[in-house]
């Protein structure tokens, strides 16, 4: 292998979120975070050698999306997901979940509702009620194998003043890669009620072996002319700093709703490291990204074992896709407030608390197994002797 990935890298005092807010979110800078959703890695030699070039040139003004930029999106999305896309498809913005905040505030009217599944990445709450727009949830059910979509409760709930269906996928955090029979009849359910599809797949380059990713805008082409698909470079290469991100919409008139939007807000304008990122990434990325899927899918096998083996009170699902564990804590009986102080007090390992991922994340927590193999078998300690704390 080119990378070495069981290299820690210190991150500390660099202005990471992750590592460097520690006092703020968990009362103590004396923890070890495992919880935002960006990697302990650094990034392709290819990107970085771009940056110091570009450094070196020293002028960093206003920057101008050349045809490349789009070539390596539509390039990229071709390879990886065999779906020909077409240059004014493409918007870019700087960001995701600015991708999620447009399509709601475009394509829904205040007080008109928006549907996701629960539990689920927290902005998604936030974009719908940010916007005086009225939450439809349907929570995911669990078959005694695998968390799933429950059709009959999006039957019940979806509407005609259900407006938007927004889309996770592969989802975060349970880790599910949507399967054609899936996305087909949650297009179906969609096109019924003439709801139009936001699909968040900024995981959907991190996909594990014997999964596929589908975009649901490429299961027929009446899909692909009710969805908004939004994907980024961020989470595959570790740049999600550079507020990177695109949009890729088919559809003329839902297309020109966002264009006016950016327009409106004047948030078009790429960041000079972030178009250059995306190229460099897209075009020379590759063979990182295989090295860091593989180490990936050990880590979760590690994990995964590890749990099952030391810690039996915690229920885990092998993920499909993404490098995030959905911890179920629920068999040790105990409140998630309590479970939390074992957590930063005892084990002084810092997760995500599931209860903001929705009502069903009560009881859960969301693990960042995408750092190096030291950090992961540290971390998994901290956690057992956390679980040890509350069943004695």
């Amino acid at each position: 292998m080119k990378y070495n990935f069981d290299k820690v890298v210190d991150r500390k005092n660099s202005d990471s979120k992750k590592w460097c807010n520690l006092e703020e979110l968990y009362g103590t800078n004396d923890v070890l975070p495992m919880w935002v959703a960006d990697m302990d890695f650094k990034s392709a030699d290819e990107i970085i050698e771009a940056f110091k070039d570009r450094a070196d040139h020293g002028v960093f003004g206003y920057t101008w999306k050349q045809d490349s930029f789009y070539e390596a999106v539509i390039n990229w999305v071709k390879k990886k997901h065999n779906w020909d896309i077409k240059k004014e498809w493409i918007l870019f913005t700087p960001g995701v979940v600015m991708g999620l905040n447009l399509g709601v505030r475009e394509l829904a009217d205040e007080g008109e509702k928006i549907m996701f599944q629960s539990p689920i990445y927290p902005p998604f709450y936030r974009v719908v009620e940010n916007n005086n727009r009225m939450l439809n949830v349907s929570p995911l059910k669990h078959n005694g194998e695998k968390f799933v979509m429950d059709f009959d409760d999006i039957r019940n709930k979806m509407d005609k003043d259900t407006k938007v269906m927004m889309l996770c996928n592969p989802h975060n955090p349970i880790g599910r890669v949507w399967t054609k029979e899936e996305l087909t009849e949650l297009g179906n359910i969609c096109m019924e009620n003439d709801t139009i599809i936001i699909s968040d797949e900024i995981h959907s380059d991190f996909i594990l072996k014997g999964y596929k990713h589908i975009p649901i805008a490429t299961i027929s082409k009446e899909l692909e002319q009710r969805t908004v698909t939004l994907m980024a470079p961020s989470k595959t290469f570790n740049i999600a700093g550079l507020g990177t991100s695109i949009a890729i919409i088919p559809n003329d008139e839902i297309r020109t709703k966002y264009e006016k939007a950016i327009e409106v807000m004047e948030i078009g304008n790429v960041n000079i490291f972030g178009a250059l990122g995306l190229e460099v990434a897209y075009n020379h990325g590759e063979q990182w990204l295989k090295e860091v899927l593989e180490y990936i899918e050990d880590n979760i096998d590690y994990a995964v074992d590890y749990i099952n083996k030391n810690i039996p009170q915690i229920k885990v699902d092998r993920p499909e896709g993404t490098y995030l564990l959905w911890l179920d804590f629920n068999g040790l009986e105990k409140s998630t407030d309590e479970i939390f102080e074992a957590l930063i007090k005892v084990g002084k390992v810092a997760l995500n608390d599931g209860r903001a991922y929705g009502e069903n994340g009560d009881g859960f927590f969301r693990l960042n197994i995408g750092c190096p193999r030291p950090i992961l078998e540290e971390g998994l300690k901290r956690i057992e002797k956390s679980v040890k704390s509350m069943v004695k």
